[in-house]
């Protein structure tokens, strides 16, 4: 490893492109990013593994890590392993609470708790990531089992995309749920990334 890279990000795929874009945005040459598998969506239980997996496997190597990730549906397990290794994460349950804003996020699911949500990455990926790996394609009356109690599909939208706009509508229609998007660029990602640079800068 070069000593340039002080600090390791360890992030999901479903956001890897927007923490590469914070990374060259800040001109951050000090970070390296290791992203894992967005299938865990569908199995977060082995979310915390993974994670942990990444963090042994680089340390020695690295001042600082830092991991990019929500709960994510471990129900406290992924900090459990992250406490013990002395590492820190973005806060929030989901990717959608730190890219909405804790804040906004938590208005949206008190006005509408059945609300299901997309980003740019699974609009774009949702057949594979939502259908696919559900089983949806392969049995369609489970449809009405996972989404049977869902009202509404908001669009996190990072990028201002037509054609993602157009995806993560056709999404909604599919499943027969009403379409809102809300555009909300990288949401509190720059801080929280900022402020894990500034720490792993300032140990080294």
């Amino acid at each position: 490893m070069e000593e340039s890279a002080p600090i390791l990000v360890i992030t999901c795929a479903a956001i890897a492109r927007e923490v590469n874009e914070i990374k060259k945005l800040g001109q951050w040459v000090q970070m390296d990013l290791q992203a894992i598998t967005a299938d865990l969506h569908a199995r977060p239980e082995k979310i915390p593994a993974a994670v942990a997996k990444k963090i042994d496997q680089a340390a020695g190597s690295y001042e600082h890590i830092f991991v990019a990730y929500g709960d994510c549906g471990t129900a406290g397990e992924l900090d459990r392993v992250l406490e013990e290794r002395g590492v820190k994460r973005l806060p929030g349950a989901h990717c959608y609470d730190f890219l909405a804003g804790r804040e906004t996020y938590a208005e949206m699911q008190e006005e509408e708790p059945g609300t299901f949500y997309l980003t740019d990455f699974l609009a774009q990926h949702f057949q594979r990531l939502v259908i696919e790996i559900l089983g949806i394609d392969r049995h369609p009356e489970l449809m009405e089992m996972y989404f049977g109690n869902y009202t509404r599909l908001v669009y996190l939208a990072q990028t201002d995309s037509d054609e993602l706009t157009a995806m993560a509508s056709a999404a909604a229609a599919q499943l027969g749920l009403r379409f809102e998007r809300k555009f909300t660029g990288m949401g509190e990602m720059v801080p929280e990334l900022d402020a894990a640079m500034q720490e792993a800068l300032w140990r080294n």
